[in-house]
């Protein structure tokens, strides 16, 4: 079931929530919503399930005009944030729920809606928790409960709001690794709602970043994490260092170090931005032929097989992140207040108040 999104739009007073919006979100795939509070991300969710209506645009499920159709009718399966399981009934009653208060006429017979109940409970692994309450299960648990009470329905589309943000970090990541295994085994389309940029990257098959009520970016984890199309798409994916540099003729010039840019190879120059990620900062015991920015280690954090170290460069005011392996930490001998180089390997150059296209767009 695909999703047409046609430019929707949706104002709440002075207060612009989504603006102007056009996505298509193809058949089978999970379509992550992703950006910061206030970006617009929940309500383009509710509206494509029908809880809220847009002051203008469509929605188009398959082809089909469902704009003005009732929540009710769209065939949607919608998991929120705070489980929403009903307190008083059993897992086994909550995950039926739905099929239960179907009208007569469509619905199943006892024995059908129980067939589908323990299924869906074999599914989410919780068969053996069919006649406890809600209250006796984990937070990841009665989460995947309240994901197997909105498939019951079977539903044409899959809608989660942030569904794993009211749990720790380690059941957060045991889901999202579960969700993407279930989603491989049932193919509904789905979208889902996060703020966390890793989740977003490793559990969907598409991300559309969000600002302001707008799409910053839309393409596969890869493509918007390689290829940012704006400094806000590369600062909100994951940490990132700032240059500031002088753009001429495909090259940015950082001090005595210069980089490549080809993506400015034409006679555009001025003021401009390099960013790159701390992983992708070499960090050198002397400086090569190639040239290097010389820079103090200001703190160095072990976390794990990796070092994570805080310098500054020489006669500069910002700190630099950067990251590298434990082994070759040690294997170059740095230490908390000594000198050493850094050289980007890879960075990613915008003139000042500018927006590169994308691969992903």
């Amino acid at each position: 079931m695909s999703i047409e999104i046609e430019n929707v739009n949706k104002r709440f007073g002075d207060f612009v929530a989504v603006d102007n919006v056009s996505l298509s979100l193809p058949d089978g795939q999970l379509t992550a919503l992703l950006g910061p509070s206030g970006s617009g991300k929940t309500t383009l969710l509710r509206i494509i399930a029908g809880l809220e209506n847009p002051d203008s645009g469509r929605i188009r499920f398959h082809g089909e005009d469902t704009t003005d159709v009732h929540v009710s009718d769209r065939g949607v399966g919608f998991v929120f944030q705070h489980y929403a399981l009903f307190k008083h009934m059993s897992v086994f009653d909550n995950v039926a729920y739905g099929l239960t208060v179907k009208p007569r006429r469509i619905r199943p017979d006892k024995a059908e809606i129980k067939r589908r109940v323990m299924k869906l409970l074999e599914l989410v692994q919780l068969d053996w928790t069919a006649h406890r309450l809600p209250s006796q299960l984990s937070g990841g648990q009665r989460q995947r409960i309240a994901l197997a009470r909105a498939l019951a329905v079977e539903p044409k589309v899959l809608l989660l709001d942030e569904p794993f943000g009211a749990l720790d970090a380690k059941v957060r990541a045991e889901l999202r690794r579960w969700l993407r295994r279930l989603h491989d085994e049932i193919h509904v389309t789905s979208v889902f709602v996060t703020h966390d940029q890793e989740e977003a990257l490793e559990v969907s098959d598409r991300v559309v970043v969000m600002n302001h009520g707008k799409v910053e970016q839309e393409g596969t984890p890869e493509e918007v994490y390689d290829h940012p199309a704006n400094p806000f798409v590369y600062k909100f994916l994951g940490n990132v260092n700032l240059f500031h540099a002088r753009v001429e003729n495909g090259h940015a010039r950082i001090g005595d170090l210069t980089l490549p840019a080809p993506e400015h190879g034409d006679a555009r120059s001025g003021k401009g931005y390099a960013y790159v990620r701390p992983h992708e900062i070499e960090i050198l015991a002397e400086q090569d032929a190639s040239g290097a920015l010389p820079a103090t280690i200001e703190l160095v954090s072990i976390v794990g097989p990796s070092v994570r170290l805080e310098l500054r460069i020489e006669n500069g005011d910002d700190l630099v992140h950067a990251e590298l392996p434990k082994a070759r930490f040690r294997e170059l001998g740095l230490a908390q207040g000594g000198q050493t180089w850094i050289k980007p390997l890879t960075s990613r150059v915008f003139l000042d108040g500018e927006t590169l296209p994308s691969a992903g767009v």
